[in-house]
């Protein structure tokens, strides 16, 4: 019991220095833990990537961003839904999480992913080139995040669609004020909200499409409990 006990507050410390040294340094998730974030958290559906894929009305012919990708949680099941005529960009800051998604893409023979190397805010993604962009718990490692926001923006066509998700439990989490606030400022409109404060996925649309707009939110912004 006392053992137990322990192991819980040495990962509650950890995780409090993590969030702490991560405020003031870029730290993405190591390149060894990725067998833990290829994985959907077990504690909400907020973060399954069957759900932030299906809340995104994605379509065959789409062209995707996959903004730190990891080791290609939400990479290959994007590329099978553009199919052949669609196109998914996995970007990342770690060449050693770009190599586990090659090898995903070479079992699966995924001729539609491309592989970037690189951070968002450095000025490497064409412009008015997708449709779709997602940042799942990542947004907080980025220092410069007003930059990556002020990026994704011009690399969206017009009514493509940035989605933000964050989770408490990672050491990175921003709150849904801070990420509207981030998006609204690079010129985003607010779209659906899905979840609640301290697990959820938000929508924002570039201004100047003509497509309608995807799936509708039920969840109030302001919710503290349930899934």
């Amino acid at each position: 019991m006392y053992l137990i006990l322990w192991i819980l507050l040495i990962l509650v410390f950890a995780n409090l220095l993590w969030r702490f040294a991560s405020k003031r340094f870029s730290l993405p998730c190591p390149v060894w833990l990725h067998r833990m974030v290829e994985m959907d958290n077990p504690f909400t559906r907020t973060n399954r990537a069957s759900e932030i894929i299906r809340l995104l009305n994605i379509q065959p012919g789409m062209s995707v961003l996959d903004a730190g990708c990891g080791p290609g949680r939400l990479t290959l099941p994007l590329a099978r839904i553009v199919g052949e005529c669609g196109n998914v960009t996995a970007l990342d800051v770690q060449q050693g999480m770009l190599d586990r998604v090659r090898k995903k893409i070479m079992a699966q023979g995924a001729g539609n992913v491309d592989l970037v190397e690189g951070g968002l805010g450095d000025g490497i993604l064409s412009r008015k080139r997708f449709d779709r962009a997602l940042l799942v718990t990542v947004l907080g490692e980025i220092p410069e995040k007003a930059r990556a926001i002020d990026e994704i923006f011009g690399a969206l066509k017009p009514g493509g669609v940035l989605s933000v998700t964050e989770v408490i439990f990672d050491p990175h989490f921003l709150t849904m004020r801070r990420v509207a606030e981030l998006a609204e400022k690079a010129g985003f409109i607010k779209g659906s909200f899905f979840g609640h404060k301290l697990a959820y996925t938000y929508h924002f649309i570039k201004p100047g499409g003509r497509e309608p707009y995807l799936v509708n939110g039920d969840d109030d912004p302001n919710r503290e409990d349930g899934k």
